[in-house]
């Protein structure tokens, strides 16, 4: 295997990993309903309709990156959807373990840092198209 193929390989592994396991969550979302994430925005000083942005960056943007359909546009979008995420829900989690002595946001943060390289590498060959 050529150097080019092992990169459009991992830039694949990568998408489909990161937008399998990022869609998952959206899915949670949807079953449970947005009222939960409405009245968390809400009480953070956002406006109510930021709520929608779950369903951007947690079911559409995931399925731009697993296509690799303007992936670069979806890693963008779940960079921003992580950071929002980190703000409402996890911002008390910095400073903390997990129950495994791992860092509490290390999830999160695995979410945001594979979105960025997805963002910054593109899709890699096997895509719908090249951005």
């Amino acid at each position: 295997m050529n150097s080019s193929t092992q990169q459009d390989t991992g830039k694949l592994i990568l998408r489909i990993t990161l937008g399998v396991l990022v869609f998952l969550h959206g899915l949670s979302k949807l079953e449970g309903g947005l009222d939960g994430i409405f009245k968390l925005v809400e009480t953070q000083g956002f406006p109510g309709f930021f709520a929608y942005g779950v369903i951007i960056g947690e079911v559409i943007a995931p399925l731009l990156v697993i296509t690799g359909f303007f992936s670069r546009i979806g890693g963008i979008l779940i960079v921003v959807n992580m950071l929002f995420a980190l703000y409402l829900v996890h911002l008390g989690d910095f400073g903390r373990l997990n129950e495994q002595g791992g860092w509490a946001i290390e999830l999160q943060l695995m979410y945001l840092s594979g979105a960025a390289a997805v963002a910054l590498l593109g899709p890699g060959k096997w895509a719908f198209n090249q951005r």
